[in-house]
């Protein structure tokens, strides 16, 4: 379930770049029409959810590291002397 709010909230944030980006060439610069600011604002809120949620699932151990090239944490000299 978390990964899935992790692929909508990065999808949002792909939506409000390109709708920043539609209205930075649409208005041209025109100082009455703030919509690019405000799409701005959108993004950064979007981006700081996007890291709550990163930083909650790592915390709660539902996103982890899976990947084979990292074997895990390495055995001390004293846990060999033991087996």
């Amino acid at each position: 379930m978390l990964k899935i709010l992790i692929v909508i909230l990065m999808l949002a944030l792909l939506a409000s770049l390109g709708s920043g980006l539609f209205y930075l060439m649409t208005d041209q610069g025109d100082a009455s029409k703030r919509r690019t600011f405000h799409s701005l604002g959108v993004r950064l809120s979007f981006g700081l959810c996007l890291a709550a949620v990163i930083i909650y699932g790592v915390a709660t151990g539902e996103l982890g590291n899976r990947t084979p090239w990292d074997a895990g944490p390495k055995k001390t000299a004293t846990s060999q002397e033991s087996e």
